[in-house]
This record gives C-alpha cells, sequence and structure tokens, in this order.
C-alpha cells in the first residue's frame, strides 16, 4: 500500500529561508540527502516525502526564531520528536522544514511534592522515568517505543497501561506552543483542575502538529507502587480470552495492563524470539498496589480466567519475569518483520467499547483469514483497543488492494460498533477519510480552528484534513 501524497512544488523562498537560518544555527541546519530521508520517512507503510532542510533547535527561544522565519517564508514546519509515529506525521508532502526537537531534552523542575514534572519536548518516556526514579515516582504511558514526550502528546499516545493510568489526553496538565505566527502561548497549568476558560491544553494535545510547535510539556506523575506483579494465562478460544478481558474491567478490578496476543503472534513470538508460550491466545496481565491487593487481584482474575477456559495461568512479582513478558510484547512489531524479511507493515488500532470487543475481534480475524490476510492480533484490550499487525508483501499490488479493502472493513466495523478509526497512533496522513467517516461534520469544526490558527497551513500541511479542504500553501 502507497499513500497517495500532495504535489510538491518547489519553494521560491526556500534559499533566503536557509541562508537566515543557517546564520541563526551554523551547522545544526542540514541539507544532506541521509538527514532529509531519515526525517521523512517511518518504518511502515506510509510513503515518506524528504524535508527540504532540517534544523536541529535546542531551546524555545530558537524555536520562535526558526517558526518567524519560516512564517515569514512561507516555508511549511513538519515538527519532529524521534520519527516513532505510524500514520506519515513526519513525512512532508509539500516539502519544508523539518523541525528537530530531540536535542530539547532536559527535565527542567521535579515537582514531587505535586506530583507533577515540566519536560522539554525531546525528552523520552524513558529517559523520564530514570531522571525521577529516586523520587519514588514514574511516569506511566507505555506507547511501547521510546518516544519523546513532545511527540507522545502531539498524538495523544497511550499504551499498555492505559487501562488504569489513561493516556496521554489524561495525564498532560500543561503545555507552552509556539503557534503558526510564531507567538508563544502557555496553555493549563499545575492546579488540578480549572474552570479558566477554553481547555486549549487538550486542544493542542493530539493535534499532531498541526496547530504549533510544543516546546515544553507539564506531567502528571504517579507513585511507584509497592509491589507489581506481572501474569499470563493461556485461552484454547479467542472468545474466552476476550471475555476474561470484559469481565475483569467490569468487576472494577483496578488491573494495570491487560495485553491479548493470538495463536498467530504466540508463534511469531516462540519462533522469533526464542520464547516457550503456549501456542494459544494468551493474556499478559499485570498488577499494581500492596502486597496483599495485588495478590487478591491476581487470584480474582485467575478466577475469571478458569471460567471462561484460561489455563496455565502464571503470575510473579520477580523483576527479570515482568521484564521477559513486557520486552516480548514490545518485540512484536520487530519479530514480525524477521518473520517477514522484506515486507511492509500496516500497524490497524481501531479501539471499541469492551461489550462490543469480543465480536468485532472475532468478526475481523475471520475477515483477514477469508482474505488470504497475515494480520497478527495484539492489543490493549483493557480499554477496547486492538491492532491487526498486517504484513505487506512487497511488489504485489492485488494484495495491496486487498489490504485497503481489508482495512476499511475493520474501520467500517469499529465505527459501527461505536467506535473510533484510531485508539492511539493518530490520523496522520492514513487516516483521513476514516476521520470523515467516524466525525461527519465535525471534522468542518476542526478545520476552522486550524484555518484560524494557521490560516496559511504552514504546520504539519497535508495531516488530518483532506487536501481539497487544506488552505493553499502560497
Amino acid at each position: 500500500m502507497v499513500t497517495a501524497l500532495a504535489t510538491r512544488s518547489p519553494l521560491p523562498k526556500l534559499g533566503d529561508a536557509i541562508a537566515k537560518l543557517k546564520n541563526l544555527l551554523g551547522d545544526r541546519v542540514s541539507t544532506t540527502p541521509a538527514v532529509r530521508e531519515q526525517h521523512g520517512k517511518d518504518v511502515f507503510h506510509h510513503a515518506g516525502e524528504p524535508p527540504d532542510v532540517v534544523v536541529f533547535a535546542e531551546s524555545t527561544d530558537e524555536v520562535v526564531e526558526i517558526v518567524n522565519i519560516c512564517a515569514h517564508h512561507n516555508i511549511p514546519i513538519i515538527p519532529f520528536g524521534t520519527g516513532t509515529s505510524v500514520e506519515g506525521h513526519i513525512s512532508a508532502p509539500l516539502g519544508g522544514l523539518s523541525l528537530d526537537v530531540s536535542r530539547m531534552n532536559r527535565v527542567l523542575r521535579v515537582n514531587a511534592d505535586d506530583l507533577d514534572v515540566v519536560v522539554e519536548p525531546g525528552v523520552t518516556r524513558m529517559a523520564l522515568n530514570s531522571h525521577i526514579r529516586d523520587t519514588g515516582l514514574f511516569f506511566p504511558i507505555d506507547p511501547g517505543a521510546d518516544a519523546s514526550l513532545g511527540g507522545m502528546a502531539s498524538t495523544r499516545a497511550s499504551g499498555t497501561n492505559a487501562v488504569r493510568y489513561g493516556t496521554m489526553r489524561e495525564n498532560v496538565l500543561a503545555l507552552q506552543v509556539v503557534t503558526a505566527d510564531g507567538r508563544l502561548i502557555r496553555t493549563g497549568g499545575r492546579a488540578r483542575k480549572s474552570a479558566a476558560g477554553y481547555d486549549l491544553t487538550r486542544l493542542m494535545v493530539g493535534s499532531e502538529g498541526t496547530l504549533g510547535v510544543i516546546t515544553e510539556v507539564t506531567l502528571r506523575l504517579y507513585g511507584i507502587p509497592e509491589k507489581i506483579a506481572a501474569a499470563q494465562c493461556s485461552f484454547t478460544a479467542l472468545a474466552g480470552a476476550v471475555d476474561t478481558v470484559i469481565s475483569t474491567i467490569q468487576a472494577g478490578i483496578p488491573i494495570a495492563r491487560i495485553e491479548l496476543i493470538d495463536d498467530a503472534q504466540i508463534d511469531l513470538l516462540n519462533r522469533f524470539a526464542k520464547l516457550n508460550f503456549p501456542i494459544q491466545t494468551t493474556l499478559f496481565m499485570e498488577f499494581h498496589g500492596t502486597e496483599a491487593g495485588v495478590r487478591e487481584q491476581a487470584e480474582m482474575v485467575q478466577a475469571i480466567a478458569s471460567d471462561n477456559g484460561g489455563g496455565n495461568f502464571m503470575w510473579s512479582a520477580q523483576a527479570e519475569e515482568r521484564t521477559k513478558l513486557w520486552q516480548a510484547r514490545h518485540d512484536v512489531v520487530w519479530v514480525n518483520k524477521q518473520a517477514y524479511p522484506g515486507w511492509g507493515m500496516l500497524p490497524t488500532d481501531v479501539c471499541v467499547p469492551i461489550s462490543r470487543l469480543a465480536e468485532v475481534v472475532r468478526e475481523s480475524k475471520a475477515d483477514a483469514e477469508t482474505h488470504g490476510i497475515v494480520a497478527p492480533l495484539v492489543g490493549h484490550v483493557g480499554d477496547g483497543n486492538f491492532h491487526m499487525v498486517v504484513m505487506m508483501k512487497p511488489g504485489d499490488t492485488g494484495y495491496a488492494r486487498e489490504v485497503d479493502a481489508f482495512n476499511d472493513r475493520l474501520i467500517d466495523r469499529a465505527l459501527a460498533a461505536g467506535g473510533t478509526c484510531t485508539g492511539e497512533h493518530g490520523i496522520g496522513l492514513g487516516k483521513i477519510k476514516h476521520l470523515y467517516a467516524e466525525h461527519g461534520e465535525s471534522v468542518e469544526v476542526m478545520h476552522a480552528i486550524k484555518r484560524a490558527l494557521d490560516p496559511r497551513n504552514l504546520m504539519n500541511p497535508g495531516k488530518i484534513f483532506a487536501p481539497d479542504v487544506t488552505p493553499s500553501l502560497h
């Protein structure tokens, strides 16, 4: 599958802008083909377009100056953190400037008493947790990749812990953002609630770089639990695993993680990650709390699983065992690439109400099997979010069309169940038409906000909105 990109026209003032940028940043301005290529293509299926120039900012003041130069010369700006987004967010279909903030990687303030932290956008989630470990606090949002926190805010990321701790939407308290006209604004604050004016923080979280460049993030922190235990349980039938998830959530058990891995994906993990799980649909789980609380949670879930045909239930509070389990879950993408060398990958990410989860998962797996599509299933099913990791045969246009149609049916199925086309990856280039199917006339309201804040469409153009409703660049 190749995602069509907008026609790229030369930027008449690009040379003048680059000269000013070099005067400002020196050798932190690059037009080297390899650097440009790396900043325009993610590791998944979208056709990437390199930017014309890459700049590496090291402070908020520099971001303001860079944005002002670009605004003066009509140069599109594509914010870049670590490049781990999956829906073509970093591609430059109209050319322009990739604004790399990875060097803005300082933890600015840890407010341990108030359970919050202020960071620059290039700080990664693992670096933050390493920095604050001695305070007894942690940041729980875990999308798998060691993504930048600015990028995670931009895409409204979530991950394996979302069932208990929520997503970036719930855990970003405030932002500092440079808008398309070079204004530096602050949204939100450190207070735990506010009724003052429009909620601009929630507006910016999930805007995918189309409304401004994030230069500072204030995040909610949590106390490291007294006890953490991980568990796994195998099921002879997919329905039993899904029913266990639904019953666990409906029972109000405060489980921290509950991940579903189908038998096809377990088989690949065994073969290519040298593991030894039963080749059955499996739940990976994690419990947080006191020692007694963790034991009680595990025993309650074990009883629910047993009632639904689950066996081989094993749980452990040993750090090594927990690390092994979650490393296996996070290795899924790379294991699949190893199993199908040279193939591309389309990671879907629909989300549905949990009462409809079993139905949608069952129908989607049957659909893939009927059409001969390779699509192992994994999911953060505690919040109704699952991924079918669709493998793409290289050079097979017929198979690509089948995959395209399958993905459309998968999303239609999720929408019909009251769900969403994207639980965590965002719209980017890849799901523009599905955004319209999901939100209808509301998309025009979103686009009116885009026009008001970025009338010349300089901020990550071509993302979220269809090209025919995107403001002219010139």
